[in-house]
């Protein structure tokens, strides 16, 4: 085969590439589009409701359902005390924080025994879920509510399989360790499951909280970070709550409760066996696995996203560690996705199986095996000139607008619902973040995201290396003066 014969199969293979992408490109913005218009709607019924909706008499009464907090822990010397203090903070009346520490090489349990007068206890299990063996489950004197069991490492799945076993109320509120939830939250997940009896799980959105002040394991001022890549994890993580999580729950085929904050009836997760050790991506795949055995079962299932409660966590504040959390990400979607795709396209399960899970097949999943390959085709085509440069920049930048369109749209809904960044330059900086992102993030990405995906079968779940900074004990002063909390939360507010 002569040079001009391969450049010639070259661009027939390019050609009809280039034809795959752009339909994969239109679908993808037009669910993208469906996700912003439904939550939009959701975001706007929920504003109207809200002054209807007591969250605070369902925090307070003696006839709410208990539940379980349950905080996996491994090398949280940093953070493990400020956020359990926040989650003592809850606005709840009935409710117990089981800690496991599992197996940490740091001062974890060192700090927890020093803040909390820990005391060694006998404490049956109250499930038979397989875990590594228990060292000792201790009971705070200063705090009754706090129960910490040390135990031997396993892993994030194994430690919250640990806390079901010796959790004892009906709902139980799976959170990480460097995660701050707001006083209010837990009072208006539970409204969730007892207004509808067939929820069985529910989660909430979860914050970025590098730049904002913490005292004494409570949030003293919001604030975006002065580094880009903090902010750009920002927009990220609102549009994928609000711009994708709440269309999801709307339509009842949400497959992913983040792990940082989720709310499930212990029994239920209990029936389903547990989180699996072996996965990655143990929360989402949970979600997974309770719509198919539900739905093999015949039992009712509603699982939920809520916009209003908030959590706040520690994002990755360097590359390295973004990369690690990422093709974290990605392994665990894959695992899960093979794990169930007896659940692709088929009817049994209804719209999860028909709809839902080939969604991740082909627009989360491959998305970057098609990013990947696309850009490496068009450096090709620039180089052997079958590339109209006029042609690609307008393309790109219908793309990029695009993007732009949607991620301002996602803003809007948080600004309209909750007014989290009442700061202007806050609201500058993600504006910047969400032009920087399209040139060079996202595609550095895809190749992290298509390196993991190659690794699926020869990497083992485990515990993420994270760099933790800690939540600073500083406030961040305002333009006019320091806020108090009371008057920059809108829960308290109303």
């Amino acid at each position: 085969m002569t040079i001009d014969d391969w450049i010639d199969s070259y661009r027939e293979f390019f050609l009809w590439f280039d034809s795959v992408v752009l339909f994969y490109v239109i679908a993808l913005n037009i669910f993208y589009f469906a996700f912003v218009f439904s939550g939009w709607r959701t975001v706007h019924r929920y504003v109207a409701l809200r002054p209807m909706r007591d969250y605070r008499y369902v925090g307070h009464s003696k006839l709410s359902m208990a539940v379980t907090i349950l905080v996996p822990a491994y090398n949280e010397e940093k953070t493990i005390v400020p956020a359990v203090q926040a989650l003592l903070r809850t606005q709840f009346n009935e409710l117990e924080v089981v800690i496991v520490n599992d197996g940490s090489t740091d001062g974890t349990m060192r700090v927890l025994a020093e803040v909390f007068t820990l005391v060694p206890i006998d404490r049956s299990p109250r499930s038979g879920l397989t875990t590594k063996p228990v060292r000792g489950v201790h009971a705070s004197v200063t705090e009754r509510r706090v129960i910490v069991i040390d135990k031997e490492n396993g892993g994030k799945a194994d430690s919250l399989n640990v806390a079901l076993n010796y959790s004892q109320y009906p709902l139980v509120c799976a959170i990480d360790a460097d995660t701050i939830m707001d006083p209010g939250a837990l009072a208006r997940l539970v409204w969730e499951f007892q207004s509808d009896p067939d929820i069985v799980a529910t989660g909430g959105i979860v914050r970025i909280i590098n730049g904002s002040g913490v005292k004494g394991g409570q949030i003293t001022e919001v604030r975006t970070p002065r580094d880009l890549l903090g902010n750009i994890q920002i927009v990220e993580y609102l549009r994928a709550f609000l711009g994708g999580r709440l269309a999801w729950s709307r339509w009842n085929m949400l497959l992913i409760i983040s792990g940082a904050f989720g709310l499930f009836r212990r029994d239920v997760i209990i029936s389903a066996g547990g989180y699996d050790a072996d996965n990655v991506g143990e929360d989402a795949e949970l979600v997974v696995r309770i719509r198919r055995q539900r739905a093999e079962q015949g039992l009712p299932c509603r699982i939920t996203f809520f916009p209003d409660p908030i959590c706040w966590t520690e994002a990755p504040s360097d590359l390295a560690a973004l990369v690690r959390q990422r093709d974290r990400w990605q392994r665990g979607l894959g695992e899960l996705l093979i794990k169930h795709r007896r659940m692709t396209f088929n009817p049994r399960y209804g719209r999860i199986g028909m709809l839902a899970v080939p969604f991740y097949w082909i627009f989360e999943f491959l998305e970057p095996l098609i990013t990947v390959t696309g850009v490496t085709l068009v450096a090709v085509g620039f180089v052997l000139g079958l590339v109209d440069p006029f042609t690609f920049a307008l393309m790109l930048s219908l793309v990029t607008f695009y993007g732009l369109f949607i991620s301002l749209g996602v803003i809007m809904m948080e600004e309209r619902a909750f007014r989290r960044y009442p700061n202007w330059r806050d609201l500058m900086h993600m504006g910047l973040a969400i032009f920087a992102e399209n040139f060079g993030y996202r595609q550095y990405l895809a190749f992290v995201r298509l390196r993991a995906i190659l690794r699926i079968r020869t990497s083992k779940s485990e515990w993420g290396e994270n760099v933790r900074t800690g939540f600073h004990d500083e406030e961040f002063a305002s333009d006019e003066q320091t806020r108090d909390p009371a008057t920059t939360d809108p829960a308290i507010r109303r």
